[in-house]
């Protein structure tokens, strides 16, 4: 139980109500912690104002209770605490050295499993800065379940099978110059596919021979069939290489032509009990006496849509783990294909928990970015411009760094900024992705939080030789900006729980960018390297502490904390 868990549950056990609704005041002027008394006011026949009075007094009177507080203040209709400082030091500061790196996490989830699906790519395709949004987001969330207890079964679901393939390989086919050019063959899918969706707006004739490919590649036979296989492992191995230098695993990867043939065994069984129709040819769900519409299932031509291969997905996920629920993170354009996926699903008698976890584009400040136009950022792009900005900046910083510690910088502050960029940001918002905001080093950015932590790291690298080992008195800790940072620091394991249950990270961002900006602040103002030893070894236990909430923070985004930069 943290500090404050245990000064909340004292709060409630004196008082004697289990509703008590506690807040943090928005200046510290105004005390620690604050209890709002109208809700139980009106049960005890008081105004919040009478009540409030009361309960100070009965707090004040508890000298095992008010020990923790060194002022407890009724103000108007709230009561609020002044948490005594030594008690607040000595309680989070040897709790964060007691867990370390577990310092934040719970077990509200109790172990049980939440599948969640992210990365859902497509072969064929370019991978661009829409994609980081989603694989940042996906990786993300997949942490913060597991930081709550929960068992997180972080998947991804690749399209591998659908129309744009087939586009893709007739342009392959007929645009030689694509197999002689120096570039990585899963990258060249990619420009390749634009260029064929550009063609096909212009040239419709050409999509009666686009279908054929897409038929023979279904069929799994002929040359389209065995060129498919050769030109999807570029994309898979292109795909590995992207993960691995985000750091993000996988505990399985679907593909679609895996499932694609139970998923029309399905549809012939849904066929059959008339919870799919024929229209005009095609396969459909009439989904409108639920007021979503229709759902496409299987093309006139008879190729299949991409609702075939879900709901075997969906299916074999609960077939093969033992899941409390499905999370599905995709962008919010397909929240009504999710809406009439998940009722198709209940139609045919499923009831685990199916949840759609929409967020919002990725634009450029030029607009709208499209794979068919090829209007996009990919991802190679955008690495290569953000670790040429990296490495010029850090080489003018660091004239004697060998070109070792310059790759380590530029490798880990790369890939910071980029997930940074997507998290900070809520889902429910659009990102325009501006490189040089990004690549700011003062302002919400991850170079500023990396920065904060490195400066953290420099001073106890210099003051390497105070032992933090033993008993130490916090009792000096009594500075405004000292009480400031450890109520800060007491707060992590509640953001830890709010950004899991609003699936938010941006919670989580947001409070590590405020408690840099407090720590900056912190080693400005205060001495501390030229403070009495006894003052000092707090001091630096508590940027210690410090630097720890930060590192466990980063590490819950996906993030890597970087010593020296």
């Amino acid at each position: 139980m943290t500090c404050l868990e245990d000064l909340k549950n004292k709060i409630v056990n004196k008082l004697g109500s289990q509703k008590l609704i506690f807040s943090y005041p928005p200046s510290s002027d105004f005390g620690d912690l604050s209890l709002a008394c109208f809700e139980i006011a009106q049960e005890k026949g008081k105004t919040p104002v009478e009540l409030a009075v009361t309960w100070a007094d009965e707090i004040k009177e508890d000298a095992e209770l008010s020990k923790f507080f060194v002022e407890v203040k009724p103000v108007g209709p709230y009561l609020n605490f002044f948490i005594e400082p030594t008690y607040l030091a000595t309680s989070v500061i040897n709790e964060i050295k007691k867990e370390k790196n577990k310092y934040g996490e719970n077990s509200f989830g109790k172990g049980k499993g939440i599948m969640i699906e992210y990365s859902n790519g497509n072969t064929h395709k370019e991978y661009h800065v829409g994609h980081l949004r989603n694989i940042s987001y996906g990786d993300a969330i997949s942490r913060l379940l597991s930081a709550n207890g929960f068992k997180s079964v972080p998947v991804s679901y690749i399209n591998d099978f659908g129309i744009h393939v087939a586009k893709t390989i007739w342009n392959w086919k007929n645009n030689h110059s694509y197999a002689n050019l120096d570039e990585p063959k899963g990258f060249l899918l990619g420009k390749c596919y634009s260029e064929a969706s550009q063609k096909l707006v212009d040239r419709p004739e050409y999509k009666l021979e686009v279908t054929k490919i897409m038929q023979e590649i279904e069929s799994r036979q002929g040359d389209n069939y065995a060129l498919w296989k050769e030109t999807r492992n570029w994309s898979i191995e292109y795909f590995a290489s992207i993960y691995k230098e985000l750091g993000i695993k996988f505990e399985r990867i679907f593909y679609e032509n895996e499932v694609i043939d139970e998923g029309l065994i399905m549809v012939q069984s849904m066929l059959d009990k008339e919870i799919l129709v024929k229209s005009d040819g095609a396969v459909i769900a009439n989904l409108e006496q639920y007021d979503l519409g229709v759902l496409p299932i299987i093309r006139s031509d008879g190729t299949a849509l991409y609702p075939v291969a879900d709901l075997a997905l969906a299916v074999n996920k609960f077939s093969l783990y033992d899941l409390e629920e499905s999370i599905y993170v995709v962008d919010v354009r397909q929240s009504l294909h999710f809406k009439q996926l998940f009722k198709v699903l209940q139609l045919l008698g499923y009831k685990q928990k199916l949840t759609h976890l929409p967020y919002d584009f990725v634009t450029l400040p030029e607009g709208m970015m499209s794979s068919r136009t090829g209007n996009v950022i990919t991802y190679e792009d955008l690495k290569v411009k953000i670790r040429a900005r990296i490495e010029e900046e850090t080489r003018k910083k660091h004239e004697d760094w060998n070109d070792e510690a310059i790759k380590r910088v530029v490798d880990v502050l790369s890939i910071a900024i980029i997930k940074f960029e997507m998290l900070k940001v809520g889902a429910d918002k659009i990102i325009t992705f501006n490189i040089d905001e990004a690549l700011k080093f003062d302002g919400y950015t991850a170079c500023y939080l990396e920065y904060s932590y490195a400066r953290l790291k420099s001073i106890l690298r210099k003051e390497s030789g105070v032992s933090l080992l033993g008993k130490t008195d916090f009792s000096s800790l009594n500075e405004v900006k000292e009480k400031e940072v450890l109520m800060k620091i007491a707060k992590y394991p509640e953001i830890i729980i709010l950004a899991n249950n609003k699936k938010n990270p941006s919670e989580l961002t947001k409070y590590l960018f405020e408690l840099a900006q407090l720590s900056n602040d912190y080693y400005h103002t205060v001495n501390i390297l030229k403070a009495d030893k006894k003052i000092k070894k707090a001091r630096l236990a508590l940027i210690r502490a410090t630097s720890q909430v930060l590192n466990n923070g980063f590490d819950v985004l996906g993030i890597e904390a970087l010593e020296e930069m």
